[in-house]
């Protein structure tokens, strides 16, 4: 959704979504392991990770919350902001495990907009759907700020 400044309280309740969907490959995984130093088996060993509780290696949790950040600006753009910045969580889960290969994408529903700091704070609850599954793979309770 692209929305001017002044039109987002008005917004408040809009669905945002869905983006499009995005493939969660090894090579993905690996990276993410490496910046962070989490080398877990059942994200790195795809022969150990076959034998092991998911049958494939997934992706690790905040891999997988790390992405929200990639689909936020295709869930809400802020045309007239001069700045948004990310504000935080409020609150985040990881229902479902995303399995290597796996194709995932978010929607949202724009939750709150409150004034803060000098501009307005924006809820945003984002959803990260698994292709073909009923349960997500992660909900966040995101939070930005937004200039004039």
């Amino acid at each position: 959704m692209n929305v001017s400044y002044g039109d987002l309280a008005g917004r408040v309740g809009a669905r945002l979504g869905p983006t499009a969907w995005l493939v969660i490959d090894q090579a993905r995984i690996d990276r993410f392991a490496e910046a962070t130093d989490d080398h877990q088996w059942i994200h790195v060993d795809p022969q150990a990770a076959a034998d092991g509780p998911f049958g494939a290696t997934i992706a690790h949790g905040y891999l997988t919350l790390s992405l929200v950040n990639r689909f936020m600006p295709d869930l809400l753009t802020v045309a007239d902001a001069s700045m948004g910045v990310n504000y935080g969580c409020e609150k985040v889960r990881f229902p479902s495990p995303v399995r290597v290969g796996s194709r995932i994408r978010g929607k949202g529903e724009l939750v709150s907009v409150e004034p803060a700091g000098g501009g307005l704070q924006v809820l945003v609850r984002v959803t990260v759907e698994i292709e073909g599954q009923d349960r997500p793979a992660c909900v966040a309770d995101t939070l930005s700020r937004f200039f004039p």
